[in-house]
C-alpha cells in the first residue's frame, strides 16, 4: 500500500470515529466520505473486468460493501440536535462494521506484499481471475460501503425532519 492509500483509509475510519461522538448530518459530515471514495474511484478503478471469474469478485466486492454500508447506516443513532437539524451519533456495532470493510482491505493488501502474493496469484489463475478484478472489486467495496451508508442516514434524517429536508444540504 502507499501512503496515499493508507491515508485514504484512515480517513475513512475518522469519519465514523469522529461519529462516535456524535455530529449534525449536514455539509461536509454527511459528504466527505463520497468525496473521498469519488477521489479514490477515480484514482484506481479504471474498468470493471467481466472477463472469466472477474465479475463474481468484483459483485462480490460490491455486495458486501453495501452490505456493511447498509448496516452500519442502520446501527447509527439518527435523532433532531436542539435545533432540529438530523444529528447522527455512531454506535459501537456501526464502528465496528465500519473499521471490519476498511481492515479487511487493508489485511489484504499487506497479506499480498508481505508474503502472500504467490498465493493469490495461485488462486487468480485457478479461477480466472486478474488483479484488475481485485482492484475493481476493493474499490467498489469501499465506494458503495460509502455510499450505503450515506445514504441510509440521509433516508432517516429526510424521515426524522418530513417537510424540511432542504436543511441537510446546508454546512
Amino acid at each position: 500500500m502507499t501512503t496515499t492509500e493508507y491515508l485514504l483509509n484512515a480517513a475513512l475510519v475518522l469519519v465514523v470515529v469522529r461519529q462516535l461522538r456524535g455530529k449534525r448530518l449536514a455539509g461536509a459530515a454527511l459528504y466527505l466520505p463520497l468525496a473521498i471514495c469519488a477521489y479514490a474511484g477515480y484514482t484506481y478503478l479504471h474498468s470493471i473486468p467481466t472477463a472469466g471469474d472477474d465479475l463474481a469478485l468484483v459483485l462480490i466486492g460490491s455486495i458486501t460493501g453495501l452490505t456493511l454500508g447498509t448496516l452500519c447506516g442502520l446501527f447509527t443513532l439518527v435523532y433532531p440536535d436542539r435545533d432540529g437539524v438530523p444529528f447522527a451519533r455512531a454506535t459501537g456495532i456501526a464502528a465496528v462494521l465500519w473499521v471490519l470493510g476498511v481492515g479487511s482491505r487493508i489485511a489484504f493488501s499487506l497479506y499480498a506484499q508481505h508474503g502472500g502474493g504467490e498465493t493469490i496469484r495461485h488462486f487468480s489463475i485457478a479461477h480466472a481471475l486478474s488483479m484488475d478484478a481485485w482492484v475493481a472489486g476493493f474499490v467498489l467495496m469501499a465506494i458503495l460501503e460509502a455510499v450505503s451508508r450515506t445514504a441510509v442516514l440521509l433516508v432517516r434524517a429526510r424521515r426524522l425532519q418530513g417537510d424540511r429536508g432542504a436543511i441537510i444540504l446546508e454546512s
